[in-house]
C-alpha cells in the first residue's frame, strides 16, 4: 500500500499546522508523508508553539511557514484545515476534515498546552484511521 500523504493548513502555518505536522512526523515516522502550509504564512514558527512542542519532545524549531500551493493539495491524500476557509481549494478524490481549534498566536504557553494536546490527540486518531501505527518517541 502507497504511504498516505497528510497536508495540514491553517492561515499563518506557524502555530496549529506546524504543531500538527511535528506530531504527524514524530508518531507517523517514515509510515506517513507530512505536508504544512498556510493562506497567508508568517516569517517564523510562533516561539510558544515551539516551546509546547519541546515540552513533548517534538522539536518543530528547524520548520518554516510554507505557502499553500495546489501543488501541495494535490499531493496529499488528506488535507487538514485549521481556520484557512475558503483559501483551500478542494480537489475531488481527497479527503478533507476541518479541525475548529483555538489559535495560539498571541497566546501564553498556559493556553498554547491544551491546543497543543488536542492536536496531539486528533493526530493519533488520524493516524488510526489511516492504519499507521504509532511508533515510540
Amino acid at each position: 500500500m502507497p504511504t498516505p500523504s497528510v497536508l495540514f493548513v491553517c492561515v499563518h502555518n506557524a502555530g496549529r499546522s506546524q504543531m500538527a505536522a511535528g506530531f504527524l512526523r514524530a508518531l507517523g515516522g517514515d509510515a506517513v508523508e507530512v505536508r504544512s502550509a498556510g493562506s497567508a504564512p508568517k516569517d517564523s514558527i510562533n516561539p510558544v508553539a515551539v516551546e509546547a512542542m519541546l515540552e513533548q519532545g517534538v522539536d518543530i524549531r528547524a520548520e518554516q511557514p510554507k505557502v499553500l500551493t495546489t501543488d501541495a493539495v494535490q499531493a496529499s491524500d488528506v488535507v487538514i484545515t485549521m481556520g484557512c476557509g475558503d483559501a483551500c481549494p478542494i480537489y475531488p478524490g481527497k479527503r478533507y476534515e476541518d479541525w475548529q481549534l483555538d489559535d495560539p498566536a498571541g497566546q501564553g504557553i498556559e493556553a498554547v498546552r491544551p491546543i497543543r494536546d488536542e492536536i496531539e490527540r486528533r493526530v493519533r486518531e488520524l493516524l488510526a484511521s489511516l492504519d499507521v501505527e504509532v511508533v515510540a518517541r
